[in-house]
Order: C-alpha cells, then sequence, then structure tokens
C-alpha cells in the first residue's frame, strides 16, 4: 500500500507540472503542446489505472481501465483529428467513477 501512494504522488505531481505548463507556456509552444496535450492524459490515464485498487464496485475496475484506456489513446492521436475528443470523454468518465466509488471513511 505505501508503494501505491507513493506511486500516486509522484504521478499526481507530474499531472500538476503538465497543467502549470500548458496554463503558463514555460517552453516552447511545440513543447508546452507535447507536455499539455499528450503527457498529460498519458499521465491521467496511467493515474486511472492505478485508482482501480481504491474502488469499492469491483464491477467499475474494467470501465476505469476503460477511462484511463481512453485517455491513453486520445493523447496519440493528432490533434487535429475529430476523434480527439475521446481524451475529453475519457477525464470525464474516470472522474465520474472514481469520485462515486471511493471507500466511505467512518469517524
Amino acid at each position: 500500500m505505501e508503494n501505491f501512494k507513493i506511486l500516486n504522488g509522484i504521478i499526481s505531481v507530474g499531472i500538476l507540472f503538465c497543467l502549470i505548463v500548458g496554463w503558463f507556456h514555460l517552453f516552447s509552444p511545440e513543447v508546452n503542446q507535447l507536455i499539455y496535450s499528450r503527457i498529460f492524459y498519458i499521465l491521467i490515464g496511467t493515474a486511472f489505472g492505478i485508482q482501480t485498487r481504491l474502488l469499492t464496485n469491483p464491477k467499475m475496475i474494467y470501465p476505469l481501465y476503460g477511462a484511463g484506456a481512453l485517455c491513453m489513446i486520445g493523447a496519440f492521436l493528432p490533434l487535429s483529428s475529430e476523434f480527439s475528443v475521446i481524451k475529453t470523454i475519457g477525464i470525464l468518465a474516470g472522474l465520474i467513477i472514481t469520485f462515486t466509488n471511493r471507500p466511505k471513511y467512518q469517524q
């Protein structure tokens, strides 16, 4: 479980870095586009794959893997492609699944 937390933290920092690069345009336009439009979605897809260990409903494991796969596949599509919208669908689906299937903590 400790390795899971460390890996999740590293990926979260990477995602935050990608967002900062995309918002503030820290590098050249080509590098910004690579980081913000490609690496960001690959990291999100990886995070969804890792988050499957926290789901309370085992029926949602494969849909979360699917959402992560949509993010990763969409990251490799050309940005001008009409199918690149699957990245957004993957993120929305993954967020909905992870937020509605988190374990409930009792105090």
